[in-house]
C-alpha cells in the first residue's frame, strides 16, 4: 500500500510536483509584483512630469502675458513719441513761417526806406 492509500498524505512524487507548481506560481507572482511596482513608479514619474509640465505651461503663459503687456506699452510709448515728434515738427514749421513772415516784413520796410541793412 502507498502512503496515500493509508491516509498519510501525498506521495513523495506528488509532493514534489505540488512543490514545483507552488514555486512556479510564486515566481510568477514575484514577477507580477515587480512589474506592478515598476508600473506604479512609472505612473508616479509620469504624474510628476505632467505636474511639472503644467507648472511650466503656467509660467510660460504668465511670461507671455507680461511680454505682451510690455510690447503694448512699448507700442503705446512709440505712438506717443511719434505724436510728440509730429507736434514738435508742426511747431517748428509754425516758428519758421512766423520767422519768414517777420523777415519779409522787415525786408519790405527796409526796401521802403532804401535801407541796406536787410542783407546783413
Amino acid at each position: 500500500m502507498t502512503e496515500q492509500d493509508q491516509g498519510e498524505g501525498p506521495t513523495t512524487a506528488e509532493a514534489l510536483k505540488q512543490w514545483r507548481t507552488a514555486e512556479r506560481a510564486a515566481a510568477v507572482a514575484r514577477r507580477g509584483r515587480l512589474a506592478a511596482e515598476t508600473a506604479a513608479a512609472a505612473a508616479a514619474a509620469t504624474a510628476d512630469a505632467a505636474k511639472s509640465a503644467l507648472a511650466a505651461m503656467a509660467l510660460a503663459e504668465t511670461s507671455a502675458a507680461k511680454t505682451a503687456a510690455a510690447a503694448k506699452a512699448a507700442a503705446l510709448s512709440t505712438q506717443a513719441d511719434s505724436a510728440e515728434a509730429e507736434t514738435e515738427s508742426a511747431m517748428a514749421d509754425v516758428d519758421e513761417a512766423e520767422s519768414k513772415a517777420r523777415y519779409n516784413e522787415a525786408s519790405a520796410r527796409a526796401a521802403e526806406r532804401g535801407d541796406e541793412r536787410k542783407t546783413r
